[in-house]
C-alpha cells in the first residue's frame, strides 16, 4: 500500500435500508409499534430519519433503547410531562410572546429519557431535522450533518411546533418543528444514498371541522393551517416516490388529533398492525 492510499479518506457513508419516522404529535407514539414490528421481522434499518415526534423516537432508537422501553415511556406520557402553560401568553400583550406553552418542561422531558447523549456515540445513524426561520430552509443534525449540536437541542428543535412551543435559538437561528417544510423526510434519505426507505407517515387528514371549530380562536386557525400544509406536502410527496424504493407505512390514525393523550395504546397497536402488512410487502 502506497503513502498516499493510505492516507485516503474512507468512503462516505451509505445506507442501504433507511427508516423514516414522520411528525404528528401523540399520533408519533405509533412509531413505538412500528419498531417492535421491524424487530420481530428482523429487519434493521442502516440508518434512521426523523421529523418532530419521529426525531425524538428516532435518537431514542439511536442510543439503544427496544420498543419495550420506548412503549413503557410512551404509556406513561401524560399531558403535563411536556405541557406547561406560558402565563405570560394568556395576559395583556401576550402576543408578543414566543409561545403559548413554556418550552422547558419538554425540553426537561427529552433530556430525561434520551439515552443519546452524542451524535458521534449513535448506535444506528440518525438524522433529524427542523427548520429556520433565519435561512428559510430546513436544517439537519446528525449523523454526516452538524454533530456538534446536543442531540436534546436537536431533538426539540424538531419537535417545537410553532406558537405552541418556543422556537429554539442556536448559534444566531431560529428553529422550529421540522414539519413545517418536510414532515416525512424521505428526500433526506434518499440523498443519503439509501436503496431502499420504510417511510412511516402518522399525519393528519383533513376532515371537516366540527361546529363551532373556528370559534376557538387563532390556535383553532393555525391547526387547520397546519393539517392543511402537511396534507399537501403528502400529496406532493406521494407524487415524488411513485417510481421510488419506498415502503409507505399509514397506520390509521390520521383522522385522530396531534394532542389526544388518550389514545395511545390504540396508536401503539395500529402502529404495529400497519407496519406488519406493509414489511410483508418487502423483498
Amino acid at each position: 500500500m502506497t503513502e498516499s492510499a493510505a492516507a485516503d479518506p474512507a468512503p462516505p457513508f451509505r445506507p442501504r435500508t433507511v427508516l423514516v419516522l414522520g411528525g404528528g404529535g401523540m399520533k408519533g407514539t405509533a412509531h413505538v409499534g412500528v419498531w417492535k414490528a421491524l424487530d420481530e421481522a428482523g429487519v434493521v434499518p442502516d440508518a434512521i430519519v426523523g421529523c418532530s415526534i419521529g426525531s425524538l423516537i428516532a435518537c431514542a432508537v439511536s442510543g439503544g433503547m427496544g420498543w419495550r422501553d420506548l412503549g413503557e415511556m410512551a404509556l406513561n406520557l401524560r399531558k403535563e410531562d411536556i405541557v406547561s402553560v406560558n402565563k405570560r401568553a394568556v395576559f395583556m400583550g401576550g402576543v408578543r410572546e414566543n409561545s403559548v406553552f413554556d418550552g422547558g418542561t419538554y425540553r426537561r422531558f427529552i433530556a430525561a429519557r434520551l439515552p443519546l447523549k452524542s451524535f458521534a456515540d449513535a448506535l444506528i445513524p440518525v438524522r433529524v431535522n427542523a427548520v429556520s426561520l433565519v435561512g428559510c430552509g430546513e436544517a439537519w443534525f446528525g449523523t454526516g450533518m452538524r454533530e456538534d449540536v446536543d442531540p436534546v437541542d436537536a431533538v426539540y428543535a424538531s419537535c417545537a411546533i410553532p406558537i405552541y412551543f418556543p422556537p429554539l435559538r442556536l448559534d444566531g437561528d431560529v428553529l422550529v418543528d421540522g414539519g413545517v417544510l418536510n414532515t416525512l423526510p424521505v428526500d433526506q434519505a434518499m440523498a443519503w444514498g439509501a436503496e431502499r426507505v420504510i417511510a412511516v407517515d402518522v399525519g393528519s387528514e383533513i376532515t371537516p371541522p366540527p361546529a363551532g371549530f373556528f370559534d376557538r380562536g387563532m390556535i383553532a386557525i393555525h391547526d387547520r393551517t397546519l393539517t392543511m400544509n402537511i396534507a399537501q406536502q403528502r400529496e406532493r410527496n406521494l407524487a415524488a416516490w411513485r417510481d421510488l424504493p419506498v415502503t409507505l407505512v399509514r397506520p390509521r390514525i390520521g383522522h385522530l388529533g396531534a394532542w389526544d393523550f388518550g389514545r395511545t395504546q390504540y396508536f401503539l397497536e395500529e402502529g404495529y398492525r400497519a407496519t406488519k402488512e406493509a414489511i410483508a410487502t418487502l423483498g
